[in-house]
């Protein structure tokens, strides 16, 4: 069942956010931030694609156990991370350093910067799974007013690429389409509009058996 982040582990969401939703794809990511205080470090590296929400999930996560957070750490100075690191585990208030992924793939010159983090746990959000495909893709139809029936929702969840950021384009361009030409949300409308802007491929056909 999807769920937003209040409802399985008990975490208020700041009012002034968006809804943390939990499938599968993200569950262990939250988990491993509720239970913090297992940590064998007081830090650790939240990775996860872009617009996948790993912002919203940190701030909710610091709002409810007194840490801190790093966002975009790749674009943070090494030397601030690393101090931020050590006063979390001096201070035991623990820090989420966010990044798109961890080294090596994420390129950390300082080696003592490099070491903290390996040690670090690892809470990462995968692509969207799709049961989240789907719950997103209403949820955030239902945040810009637009009527997106159960059957609009699920032709869309197998047509659109597994990507946070396809879902995004989706609703915002067929909300800029109901904007302009005042028509009904609809599968035929979602059709013409995602086709021309490549973004929805028909399903396959099954080969036949030989």
């Amino acid at each position: 069942m999807t769920n937003q982040l209040a409802l399985p582990l008990g975490w208020p969401a700041d009012p002034k956010d968006d809804a943390f939703l939990i499938t599968n794809s993200n569950l262990r990511a939250a988990q491993t931030l509720e239970h913090w205080a297992t940590w064998p470090v007081m830090a650790a590296v939240l990775t996860g694609p872009r617009k996948s929400g790993r912002s919203l999930l940190a701030r909710v996560f610091a709002a409810k156990s007194n840490g801190s957070i790093i966002d975009d750490a790749e674009t943070v100075p090494e030397a601030h991370i690393f101090h931020a690191w050590n006063q979390a585990q001096a201070e035991r208030r623990p820090l989420v350093i966010v990044a798109d992924s961890l080294p090596p793939t994420w390129a950390v010159r300082l080696p003592d910067l490099r070491s903290r983090l390996a040690a670090s746990p690892h809470a990462a959000i995968g692509v969207p799974d799709d049961e989240l495909i789907a719950a997103l893709l209403a949820h955030l139809f239902h945040r810009r007013g637009l009527d997106a029936r159960p059957d609009l929702v699920s032709w869309l969840s197998t047509r659109i690429e597994r990507s946070h950021i396809v879902i995004q384009r989706v609703v915002d361009a067929l909300d800029q389409e109901v904007l302009e030409s005042r028509k009904r949300l609809s599968i035929a409308l979602a059709r013409s509009v995602l086709t021309a802007a490549g973004i929805v491929t028909q399903p396959q056909p099954l080969l036949p058996m030989t």
